[in-house]
């Protein structure tokens, strides 16, 4: 499996709670939240693209969270949330002020190095564009003005309108030169014009040579392993894929195990990885 980074943290960081307070909150959908977090004292290790924190919420317990944005310095941190247990509910809710805590970074990391000079694709179901936005804004940073790079494409699907996260950034990268940026929905309201149905069917209009393209992943496990099947047919190899999984989490740290899919240990080996390696193993509900 080819992926960028160490596996896993270590020092303080990995073990011990460190604290950070909550400077702004931005809602991205009825149930979802962005926390823009920084820290009280010391910070964490700085954290690469598709990398997660465990995050605290004091007196309710910790889970996993996906940086959705990294600040220049890397003190800056944004965390995305969707309430659906006390956990998230309790960091969803967290207002300017709020102290959480959080440890990492923990897991692997999306690889920079092979969408150098290549068309890149990203897919993201839903809230899975919350671990993909730090890359976009990296991948746009590399395709600045003057610098070599591929096409980008960025193909976002949500449930509905309502239900798209970071929509301003969405519109913004649209209008960067070199982007190709397409959005769908499943239900659509009164007042949506644009596209309707799944996420893989925006591959047809993506501009993009299967040959010498890398793709990024991440949404439901269903929809990433149509995106690579779809990828596949066109000429995209497996290896050239790279998809983010979730399992639960409970240590971060490679020991508990509760985070086991086949040989791998999500925290440890994942969250990302190549889906020549990955694909095999989410054909089994029972891993």
């Amino acid at each position: 499996m080819s992926v960028l980074g160490a596996t896993g943290a270590s020092g303080p960081g990995a073990t011990v709670p460190v604290p950070y307070r909550v400077v702004r909150r931005t809602r991205q959908t009825p149930d979802t939240a962005t926390l823009v977090v920084e820290p009280v004292d010391r910070a964490l290790p700085r954290f690469a693209p598709g990398q997660f924190a465990m995050a605290y919420a004091f007196g309710r317990g910790e889970i996993p969270l996906s940086a959705s944005g990294i600040g220049e310095d890397g003190r800056t941190l944004e965390h995305t949330v969707r309430a659906v247990g006390a956990v998230s509910a309790a960091l969803h809710d967290s207002a300017p002020g709020t102290q959480i805590a959080l440890r990492g970074p923990f897991g692997t990391a999306w690889d920079l190095a092979r969408a150098r000079d290549r068309d890149v694709l990203v897919i993201a179901g839903g809230i899975g564009l919350a671990p993909l936005r730090p890359l976009v804004h990296a991948l746009l940073r590399d395709r600045s003005p003057g610098r070599p790079g591929g096409r980008l494409g960025v193909l976002v699907g949500a449930r509905s309108p309502g239900e798209l996260p970071f929509a301003d950034d969405v519109e913004a990268w649209s209008t960067r030169p070199g982007t190709h940026v397409a959005v769908t929905v499943d239900r659509p309201g009164p007042r949506w014009t644009g596209e309707v149905g799944v996420v893989t069917a925006l591959l047809e209009r993506a501009p993009f040579t299967p040959a010498r393209t890398a793709a990024f992943v991440c949404g439901p496990e269903a929809m990433m392993r149509a995106a690579a099947r779809d990828l596949a047919h066109r000429g995209v190899a497996e290896d050239r894929v790279q998809v983010s999984l979730e399992r639960t989490m409970h240590c971060g740290t490679g020991h508990c195990g509760h985070c086991q899919l086949g040989p791998l240990l999500v925290c440890r080996d994942g969250p990302v990885a190549d889906y020549d390696r990955a694909g095999p193993l989410l054909t089994y509900r029972e891993l």
